[in-house]
C-alpha cells in the first residue's frame, strides 16, 4: 500500500527566498471524513484524484493517479468549495521542500512541506522554518477548505 509520509511547518516569510517559478494548484473534494478523502486536483497541465486513508497526519495511505483535464474540471465543479495555490519547491539535501502559498480564502497561510521515506528520517531544518504543525488537524487541506484561514 502507498505511503506519504509527510511533515509540515509554518515558515518565517521574511527569511525565505521563493524560487521565481511556481506551479498552480486547484484542489477540491469529492467527499472527506476524518480517516478518508477524495480528492480531486489540476496541477498546472496535469490533473490527478487522489485517496487517502488513515487518520495519522504524519503517515497516510495515498492512491494517486492521472486522470484527463476535463474529467478534473467536471468533478471540481462538483466539489462544494476548492483550494487555490501556488507551489514552490525548494531542494535541499537529496529532499525537495514544498512551500505552498495560499490564495482566496486562506490568503496569508504558508506552509511548508517535506516528504521523507521513513517517519524517524532524519533532516536539517532550514532558517526559514518557524514550526512545526504536523500534527495539527486544522493545516490540513481537507480541513481547510471546510474552517479557512481567513475565518481563524
Amino acid at each position: 500500500m502507498p505511503l506519504e509520509i509527510e511533515r509540515k511547518f509554518l515558515i518565517k516569510p521574511n527569511l525565505l527566498d521563493l524560487p521565481k517559478e511556481g506551479k498552480k494548484l486547484i484542489q477540491g473534494y469529492i467527499w472527506s471524513d476524518p480517516d478518508k478523502s477524495l480528492r480531486i486536483r489540476i496541477a498546472g497541465d496535469q490533473s490527478f484524484l487522489t485517496i487517502k486513508t488513515g487518520n495519522n497526519p504524519l503517515s497516510r495511505s495515498e492512491f494517486e493517479y492521472e486522470i484527463p483535464m476535463k474529467d478534473a474540471q467536471d468533478l471540481l465543479v462538483l466539489c462544494d468549495s476548492k483550494i487555490e495555490k501556488t507551489r514552490f519547491v525548494i531542494p535541499q539535501n537529496n529532499l525537495f521542500w514544498e512551500i505552498d502559498v495560499f490564495e482566496g480564502n486562506n490568503k496569508g497561510l504558508i506552509v511548508a512541506e517535506i516528504e521523507l521515506s521513513s517517519e524517524n528520517e532524519n533532516f536539517e531544518l532550514p532558517q526559514w522554518i518557524d514550526r512545526e504543525v504536523t500534527n495539527e488537524s486544522k493545516f490540513l487541506n481537507v480541513e481547510l477548505i471546510k474552517h479557512p484561514f481567513s475565518k481563524w
